[in-house]
């Protein structure tokens, strides 16, 4: 087939069929105003490929030379805006096949020797979102760094700690604020276990039986550094599931829908703590929004759009497992609907770390060089509100506990104290000492130690404790890992 006749016919299998698709079809089935995205993985892909095909005597090194010089000009075209993406060639493969058999000829049509769209397809969304997870694996460190530099500056800040929604025990705000670090740090640690599938070859797996070509398999894989940490080539090792399996994409898509269910935690707790209710801290303005109609409003909507963001991911995961689950082996077109939830769930999760990074953690104010804050920390109002929940109520127990009062029998006589400074209106460490030991005669001057915001804070030394010792610990060891 003649260069014209593909751009006239505008189909790689035209000659078996007797009449053009239809425009409505065409549109239909396109996908390169979409997966145009994947040109880099494509081009990359294919130059791996070439390269295979002429060590192992498949096309001669004029064909390679000429390939890889088409390859470089489209590069150079779609870099700069000036290629012509075409609707008639349905999508990124074919777009960038012809316009190399327009520029280097029958080279550019042995390209696609010993491979098929099927497992080309499934290398370039698999060397796409390699590239992309790596972006994302370094903003999440991003962002536990800036969680880092908050805790760090609030170790001996008291927050009432909650338990349904309720004042429970006061915590360091440095502790609490590394609670998302130890979450985002496994988000980390799974994307770091998720690259690893992806990081496999399909390429050579054809069609869905493989080839009669005697290709290199695992030159193309280490040419793509498709290797695991030994430096050993990873190729997919069935044809069938190579061009079928979509696993990688789910999983990738799970991993998201977590990080960004820890996202909408943390979300939600700002909210909270921006409203007047609580009034723990301030979002500098430039994260934050007013109202069309109330003067007086400055809305939250980056933490807001996060939380909601959050289901729009958590529906992509659904989207992809539904894709596949009715799928018999091997390859269907229905996988080209991978590519929209695939895309759009990587994007939403590198615009809502790298907005969040910076919200926390501030950004460089080139007028003075320092770094600006995005949150202001109220700690008076936080101490306050531990104060009004009887949160060192447990720190009572704990002390009749010692006294060698059985832990039930504790928890039951500070319910009474708890009941009876409510009655008073006043916090426990407010009640005389001569009340406090009607409830239990071995209550000392000392109580009142235990029973203090601070004293409570400073008893929890154990590992992983709101102890301010221990939170230094902790931050200490995040800094070491992430340096």
């Amino acid at each position: 087939m003649s260069q014209n006749q593909f751009d006239k016919k505008s189909q790689a299998w035209s000659a078996l069929f007797s009449e053009p698709m239809s425009d409505l079809v065409k549109r239909y089935t396109s996908s390169v105003f979409f997966d145009k995205r994947l040109w880099q993985a494509d081009i990359a892909g294919s130059l791996a490929h070439a390269d295979m095909l002429a060590a192992q005597g498949i096309i001669s090194a004029k064909d390679l030379a000429a390939i890889e010089q088409g390859m470089a000009q489209i590069t150079s075209e779609i870099a700069s805006g000036a290629f012509e993406w075409k609707l008639d060639l349905e999508d990124v493969h074919l777009n960038i096949e012809a316009r190399l058999t327009q520029l280097v000829g029958d080279a550019g049509k042995r390209l696609h020797t010993g491979r098929s769209r099927n497992d080309q397809v499934a290398t370039d969304v698999r060397l796409w979102l390699r590239g992309e997870m790596d972006l994302i694996s370094e903003l999440l460190t991003e962002l536990q760094k800036a969680l880092l530099a908050v805790a760090e500056q609030h170790v001996d800040v008291i927050l009432p700690g909650f338990t349904h929604l309720q004042v429970a025990q006061p915590v360091s705000f440095g502790h609490h604020m590394l609670a998302y670090v130890e979450m985002f740090s496994r988000d980390a640690e799974r994307m770091a276990e998720v690259r690893r599938r992806v990081n496999r070859l399909p390429l050579g797996a054809a069609a869905l039986a493989g080839t009669s070509y005697p290709l290199d398999r695992e030159r193309v894989a280490k040419t793509l550094q498709m290797v695991d940490e030994q430096g050993r080539p990873q190729v997919c090792q069935n044809s069938l599931d190579a061009v079928s399996d979509r696993d990688f994409a789910i999983e990738f898509t799970a991993a998201a829908s977590l990080c960004m269910v820890h996202i909408s935690r943390l979300s939600e707790e700002l909210v909270l703590w921006m409203s007047q209710n609580f009034g723990f801290i301030k979002i500098a303005d430039r994260f934050t929004t007013g109202s069309s109609i109330m003067p007086q409003k400055k809305n939250p909507d980056v933490p807001e759009l996060a939380r909601g963001k959050t289901g729009r991911v958590v529906g992509h995961l659904m989207g992809l497992i539904t894709l596949m689950k009715g799928q018999p082996l091997a390859y269907n077109k229905d996988n080209q609907e991978d590519k929209e939830p695939l895309f759009d769930t990587v994007d939403t999760l590198k615009d809502t770390l790298r907005i969040f990074a910076e919200m926390i953690g501030g950004q460089l104010n080139p007028a003075t060089g320092k770094k600006e804050g995005g949150i202001t920390v109220n700690a008076q109002a936080m101490e306050q509100a531990a104060l009004k929940g009887y949160a060192t109520a447990t720190d009572l127990a704990d002390y009749l506990v010692k006294k060698g009062l059985p832990f039930r029998d504790a928890h039951e006589t500070v319910a009474h104290a708890v009941k009876a400074a409510v009655s008073h209106q006043v916090d426990l460490s407010e009640l005389p000492l001569a009340v406090l030991q009607e409830f239990n005669p071995h209550i000392g001057k000392d109580v009142f130690d235990v029973l203090s915001l601070r004293g409570s804070l400073n008893a929890r030394q154990v590992l992983g404790g709101t102890a301010p010792v221990q939170v230094r610990a902790q931050i200490a060891r995040h800094q070491q890992r992430l340096a």
